[in-house]
């Protein structure tokens, strides 16, 4: 997506393992990028919410595991650093299962193929996430039509991935076609991921959009002022159930009083 014109990932990694992302606590007020060069910056980025949003979080817990197998190849270090490392990159956001799964993923390349194997490894997932996210606009297209007014709740934007989103990729593929849209953006309590990041990522996009209070949704609803509701989902189980951000069920029960159409994506 864009920033002031130019095209950014959330975070990404170049050929010397440094790690860049977005700094999202200092968003909507300033835009910058952090930067670092261990796995132990990583994770305290992680930690502290500079990068936030499970793909984002699995990607950069990806990328840290790879700085690991740099600085092993580096310092020549023993095993245990490696072991020891990995316990601590899982222990930054233990709510997140994206996380654990780049971490074991990196970790097993990285012991078959070592560092090499890591950081392509890394990559690969990286890549995986974003055309995940593509391919969950193109299908969500498809259950827009001509629903031009979104409501959305919290953000399962793009910085809370690595390109796209999850409940926003069909807005910003329906965009780039020009459809004419308009997203109603829940403020969402209580660290206002809503008004601090998705009202921002979509202004920075060119979509209109109106920031609103969480208790307005059911509102807009009633009223016929909302044609579909799209959210993102923090954990899906084998049977359909999905939990999310809290104050989603409220929503979804909104939508159903009205029948409006209700989406995870």
């Amino acid at each position: 997506m864009k920033i002031n014109g130019k095209h950014y990932y959330t975070v990404w990694m170049d050929k010397e393992c440094r790690v860049y992302m977005i700094h999202q606590n200092e968003l909507p007020f300033r835009f910058s990028i952090f930067e670092s060069s261990n796995y132990k910056t990583t994770s305290w980025a992680i930690k502290e919410m500079v990068v936030r949003g499970a793909g984002a979080i699995g990607i950069t817990a990806g990328f840290a595991m790879a700085q690991v197998f740099h600085e092993y190849k580096t310092n020549n270090l023993n095993n245990n650093f490696i072991e020891e490392a990995k316990m601590h990159i899982a222990q930054t956001r233990p709510t997140a299962r994206n996380l654990f799964y780049a971490v074991d993923e990196v970790y097993s390349a990285g012991i078959e193929g070592g560092y090499t194997g890591a950081v392509n490894r890394a990559q690969e997932l990286f890549q995986e996430d974003l055309e995940m996210c593509k391919a969950i606009g193109e299908y969500g297209n498809s259950l827009i039509g001509s629903k031009s007014r979104i409501l959305t709740h919290c953000n399962a934007g793009w910085l809370a991935t690595i390109d796209y989103g999850t409940a926003t990729a069909p807005v910003y593929l329906a965009h780039d076609k020009g459809i004419p849209l308009h997203v109603w953006v829940d403020e969402t309590r209580p660290r206002n991921q809503g008004s601090r990041l998705t009202a921002w990522e979509l202004g920075q996009n060119g979509i209109r959009h109106s920031l609103i209070t969480d208790n307005t949704g059911g509102y807009l609803m009633q009223k016929k002022m909302v044609d579909v509701v799209m959210v993102g989902s923090d954990r899906t189980t084998s049977t359909g159930d999905v939990a999310n951000k809290i104050g989603t069920y409220l929503k979804a029960l909104a939508a159903h009083d009205n029948n409006i159409p209700f989406y995870v994506l």
